[in-house]
């Protein structure tokens, strides 16, 4: 009787959407991958990157770049633009001088692609 149950509560509508939205890894999406790089041209690793969509205003994704400076993100498949940059607002470099942010990097995303930046600070 409870797996009747169980089985009926399963096959609910909403119960059927809510699996319909998790991300299905076998869907396609894009993705960027960037590495942040130093004023001296190395790799720079912790730093929080930012990407928004254009047509918003706060960002919708936030991650930090691995021992090798690099950083990827997956995002919906489909024409989009984002804006990708990095927050070193915390970050000191080895001569104790603040690392500053260097220019947004605008990206556009036609399909399920990969699109590879980078990110310099200053």
């Amino acid at each position: 009787m409870l797996v009747g149950i169980a089985l009926l509560a399963s096959l609910h509508p909403a119960t059927l959407r809510a699996r319909e939205d998790r991300q299905d890894p076998r869907k396609n999406y894009a993705l960027i991958f960037g590495t942040v790089w130093g004023p001296d041209d190395h790799p720079v690793y912790g730093v929080k990157v930012l990407i928004r969509r254009t047509d918003k205003k706060k960002p919708g994704w936030e991650l930090y770049s691995n021992h090798t400076g690099e950083f990827a993100q997956r995002l919906p498949a489909g024409k989009a633009d984002y804006v990708i940059w990095a927050d070193a607002k915390a970050l000191k470099s080895l001569s104790r001088n603040k690392l500053q942010p260097g220019e947004e990097v605008t990206v556009h995303i036609e399909s399920d692609e990969r699109a590879d930046i980078g990110l310099h600070l200053k």
